[in-house]
């Protein structure tokens, strides 16, 4: 594991369409029991290189009902965006993540920790590459949400920025982030 989370931080692959340049982040254990799949690090993550160290990651880890070193915890879970670089700024938010990452390096890495039971996948990039059966919308297919389970469980991002998406769809929070928290809780303790 070790070796290839080593060629992956050296990856250069998509150097020229970088205009931040490379910094891939992620986190990843041969034993980790979770897989956080997200879009890809914003410019604050880019920064710091630590995974979800902005406000969409505090709104995560409240969400799994988790504290910074369970969440941090490689053991417990993996953190492995769609694109491992900040994909840099567009007219809405930032650019998609690079779509050369997920067919390049997650099955590699996955193959590596057997011990994987639980995909979290956070929007619509992961949910398209990951579920066969998704529904029409992001909203539709978070709230079937069931039809994934046990080996998915799509979320919505957990973005500043979603805060209206969020008030619109308060049974996000009521119904589905309590069975969330009681499926983390079975790995955390």
């Amino acid at each position: 594991m070790n070796n290839l989370l080593t060629e992956i931080r050296q990856c250069q692959v998509c150097l020229s369409h970088l205009v931040n340049g490379v910094n891939p982040v992620l986190s990843a254990h041969s034993k980790s029991k979770i897989a956080i799949i997200g879009q890809a690090p914003g410019s604050i993550v880019h920064r710091t290189g630590i995974p979800w160290d902005d406000k969409s990651g505090e709104r995560l880890r409240q969400w799994l009902d988790v504290d910074n070193d369970t969440f941090y915890n490689p053991e417990i879970f993996a953190i492995i965006p769609m694109g491992f670089c900040y994909p840099g700024k567009g007219k809405s938010g930032d650019l998609p993540p690079r779509k050369e990452c997920a067919p390049l390096w997650h099955k590699r890495l996955f193959d590596k920790m057997p011990e994987l039971e639980l995909f979290i996948l956070i929007g619509t990039y992961a949910q398209a590459y990951y579920l066969d059966e998704r529904k029409k919308t992001l909203t539709e297919t978070v709230k079937n949400f069931h039809e994934y389970l046990p080996q998915y469980l799509p979320l919505p991002h957990p973005s500043p920025r979603n805060n209206i998406w969020l008030k619109k769809n308060d049974w996000f929070e009521r119904d589905l982030v309590p069975i969330l928290q009681q499926k983390v809780k079975t790995f955390v303790e």
